[in-house]
């Protein structure tokens, strides 16, 4: 039996553990989890009207959401991790009637979407009574998932299987030997899913990569919106979006500061920035942002493109960054194709992405 180290516990590293056969392979995952982005996020499985020209990222977007179904039902994953809970998208009426024409093409491709509905203010409202009434379009597919809830359901899965975990930051001695603390551990193959974090793990080995961190800074409202549950999720015109959970709990974010560097610190900056934003689309703004609330502070990885890489670095490597703020939708499905890779020796991801070495030399 070969023996596997998965170097980071994210989105793609804990899917990655729960997908590979515990036949062939005996796995560890080394996991420091501090400012991880996962932990921090909870997010939009929404992409189909995203406009950025990037096919190749919008057709891994579009095949990550389309992945979740099957994800669901392999991992048993509930409503308070995942709930398909429809989109909103607020934007102003010229910018909706593109939107509706982009849904509508696109659903040709990618059924996922479900319904598409124009909303008038008062049909918004009705949908989700934390907003004024502004005219929005509905689609019924979007989702919402939490990161941390989802992390910790699919540790709880990997351990079942005789997954091993080390909570601990690591250094590569070579492509197959990982320090840890005072020992060194050698495996027949690595995977490095570390977010940002592949950069300096990668160094000593003679690569560079294109990586960089972006702080992301996320609110959660503990409200008294006891049935928030049956709320859909709301891509406000800006950067905030809006995310309501079980119980009263509603998110408000992300930020996205390129200059924090790996700084996790709460900033009463980012509240004002998100609450900003929102504050002008929220029926009683004072409400909401008077609820108790607290942050959650995670790094993210971008590449220069803001594209996302993974794959065979060599014989012995493999290697998946750059997810940025899409990690949500893309991870779980990169996990999965990786796993798939290597149970299967199937490599069916050229078409989702450039080749590694515009990323890593």
């Amino acid at each position: 039996m070969k023996k596997i180290a998965i170097i980071g516990g994210g989105i793609i590293g804990m899917t990655l553990a729960n997908y590979l056969d515990p036949t062939k392979y005996q796995v560890t995952v080394f996991d420091e989890p501090t400012g991880q982005a996962t932990k921090a996020s909870a997010g939009i499985i929404s992409p189909w009207l995203s406009k950025r020209r990037n096919k190749q990222w919008y057709r891994l977007a579009k095949d990550g959401a389309a992945f979740f179904p099957k994800l669901i039902q392999d991992f048993h994953l509930d409503h308070t991790i995942y709930q398909r809970s429809g989109t909103l998208l607020l934007r102003p009426e010229k910018q909706l009637d593109e939107l509706l024409a982009l849904a509508e093409d696109r659903k040709k491709e990618a059924p996922e979407i479900g319904q598409i509905t124009l909303l008038s203010g008062e049909q918004t409202q009705q949908e989700l009574p934390l907003l004024k009434p502004f005219s929005a379009l509905k689609i019924s597919g979007g989702g919402r998932l939490d990161g941390k809830a989802y992390l910790l359901w699919m540790r709880k899965k990997a351990e079942e299987k005789g997954v091993g975990f080390i909570s601990q930051r690591v250094q590569l001695a070579n492509a197959q030997t990982v320090i840890a603390g005072e020992t060194q551990k050698t495996f027949d193959q690595l995977i490095l899913t570390v977010g940002p974090h592949l950069k300096e793990l990668l160094t000593p080995l003679g690569y560079q990569v294109d990586l960089r961190p972006q702080k992301g800074q996320l609110l959660v409202f503990q409200t008294t919106f006891k049935n928030s549950g049956n709320f859909p999720v709301a891509m406000l015109d800006g950067e905030a979006d809006l995310i309501p959970f079980l119980d009263g709990k509603i998110l408000l974010g992300a930020t996205h500061e390129n200059n924090a560097a790996w700084d996790l610190a709460e900033t009463q900056e980012a509240f004002d920035q998100l609450t900003l934003g929102a504050r002008r689309f929220l029926a009683e703004p004072e409400k909401l942002l008077a609820a108790p609330a607290h942050y959650r502070v995670g790094t993210r990885a971008y590449t220069s493109d803001f594209a996302p890489f993974f794959g065979q670095l060599n014989d012995q490597l493999l290697v998946a960054s750059g997810l940025g703020s899409s990690g949500l939708t893309t991870g779980p499905y990169i996990g999965y194709l990786l796993a798939h890779y290597l149970n299967t020796g199937a490599e069916n991801w050229q078409d989702y992405q450039k080749e590694l070495s515009n990323y890593i030399r």
